[in-house]
C-alpha cells in the first residue's frame, strides 16, 4: 500500500476537530505521547491557534475522506535566550503507520523550520519506540541524553531519549558562539 491517498498540508482551523480525533487515537494507545487522553476540543483549538500565532510550524496528513491521519508540529520556545529552539511533536494514526507518512510530515516541517527562525529542533522519544527513534536518526537527529525512569505508567518505568537537530546550519565544535 502506498501513501498516495494522503496529502501533506499546513494545518488550518478546519482541521482542528479531526486533528483532535487523531491526537486522541494516538494518546489512547498509551505508548507514544506524554499524555493518555487528548484535551477537550476548546483547549486544542486554543493550542493550535496560539502556536500558529507564535510562529509554529504545523502540518497535517489528510486522507481522501478529509480526516487527519497524522501531524507534525515544531513549537518555538517563547523564552529569552531560547527563541531559536523549537520542540517537535509528531503522531500518525495506527492504521496509517508504515507507509512513510511520518517521513513526509517531518520533511515538510523541518524544511520550514529555518524560515521561521528555528535553528535547533529538539524532541523526546520513549526508549521503547525504536521505530520513531530510527526515523529521527535518519533525519540527522542525535541523542543528547536520557531521562531515566522519566515516566511511570501502569507500573512500568520508561526512559526518555532527548534528541536534537540543527537544520540548515553547522554546529560549532565547542558548543559556544563559534568565535
Amino acid at each position: 500500500m502506498d501513501n498516495d491517498y494522503i496529502r501533506i498540508m499546513r494545518m488550518t482551523d478546519d482541521h482542528i476537530p479531526s486533528f483532535r480525533e487523531c491526537l486522541c487515537s494516538v494518546a489512547r494507545e498509551r505508548a507514544y505521547l506524554a499524555f493518555t487522553e487528548a484535551p477537550p476540543l476548546e483547549d486544542v483549538e486554543t493550542f493550535v491557534r496560539g502556536a500558529r500565532e507564535g510562529g509554529a510550524v504545523q502540518y497535517v496528513a489528510v486522507d481522501d475522506r478529509g480526516s487527519v491521519a497524522g501531524w507534525c508540529d515544531i513549537i518555538p520556545v517563547d523564552m529569552e535566550g531560547f527563541r531559536h529552539v523549537g520542540r517537535l511533536g509528531i503522531g500518525v494514526r495506527a492504521r496509517d503507520r508504515g507507509h512513510g507518512i511520518g517521513k513526509r510530515l517531518m520533511e515538510a516541517a523541518i524544511a520550514e523550520a529555518p524560515r521561521r527562525g528555528i535553528e535547533r529542533i529538539e524532541l523526546e522519544v520513549f526508549a521503547s519506540n525504536a521505530r520513531a527513534e530510527a526515523l529521527y536518526r535518519r533525519f540527522g537527529f542525535e541523542m543528547e541524553g536520557v531521562r531515566r525512569r522519566a515516566r511511570k505508567l501502569d507500573g512500568v518505568y520508561e526512559n526518555l531519549i532527548m534528541m536534537a537537530l540543527f537544520p540548515g546550519s553547522v554546529e560549532t565544535e565547542n558548543g559556544g558562539d563559534g568565535t
